[in-house]
């Protein structure tokens, strides 16, 4: 795969990026102070959930930068009599749902845009784990930063294949433009309005690491 950078997606994405994300913290600051205060009560602590995420392949070293995504927590730490973790459906209460539907626990990655770690729009990062698990070709989707949506969750997300999701993911970094951007970023306000594969988390219904783990060899990079 052929990836060329124009000047929209060597300068001109990253400074939109800082730009709106800072405005976004500096406009809406009460709200991520309310927020962390419900979630704190309802849910307990900590407020902030931190995932280690794949980010942008790093020209020096040629590998995928990890960086610790942050996310408002939507589950409990509720836990059997013999101290483990109850499965995810039962920890998840309304007040969690309610923020998965309207992507309210996903609001701290706007923190992640603001300090490069993510953009606005670009393929979703996903488990660390599945990098091993990536075809040759699919380890391209790290060619750009991760994003906080993507071409892949306004055109079909749970609904997608793995193979299906990459190829979404490859695309839009073949014609990745600001036209592109906006178009994203309108569909994705549309779907999160009319609650379309929200809160279902932004994975396929088999992981990927468990999908592929039949295979004699991982595929991809070692």
């Amino acid at each position: 795969m052929k990836y060329h950078q124009g000047f929209y997606g060597k300068y001109g994405k990253r400074f939109l990026d800082v730009v709106f994300s800072g405005l976004f913290i500096l406009l809406f600051f009460w709200l991520f102070a309310v927020l962390a205060v419900l979630v704190r009560c309802k849910l307990g602590s900590p407020v902030i959930y931190k995932a280690r995420r794949p980010g942008k392949i790093d020209p020096k070293t040629g590998k995928e930068q990890i960086f610790l995504l942050y996310k408002f927590r939507s589950m409990t730490n509720e836990t059997d009599a013999d101290g483990k973790l109850l499965p995810d459906e039962r920890r998840l209460t309304r007040f969690g749902r309610i923020m998965r539907a309207a992507s309210l626990d996903e609001l701290p990655e706007i923190v992640n845009i603001f300090k490069g770690d993510m953009s606005f729009v670009g393929p979703r990062p996903l488990a660390e784990i599945y990098l091993k698990y990536y075809t040759e070709e699919e380890h391209h989707r790290h060619d750009v930063r991760p994003g906080l949506t993507g071409l892949a969750q306004v055109s079909g997300r749970n609904d997608l294949s793995w193979e299906q999701k990459f190829a979404f993911d490859l695309q839009y970094i073949e014609k990745m433009s600001f036209a592109q951007d906006v178009r994203i970023l309108f569909n994705t306000v549309i779907k999160v309005f009319k609650r379309e594969g929200i809160g279902q988390g932004e994975e396929a219904p088999v992981s990927l690491h468990i999908e592929r783990a039949g295979r004699e060899e991982p595929a991809g990079k070692e």
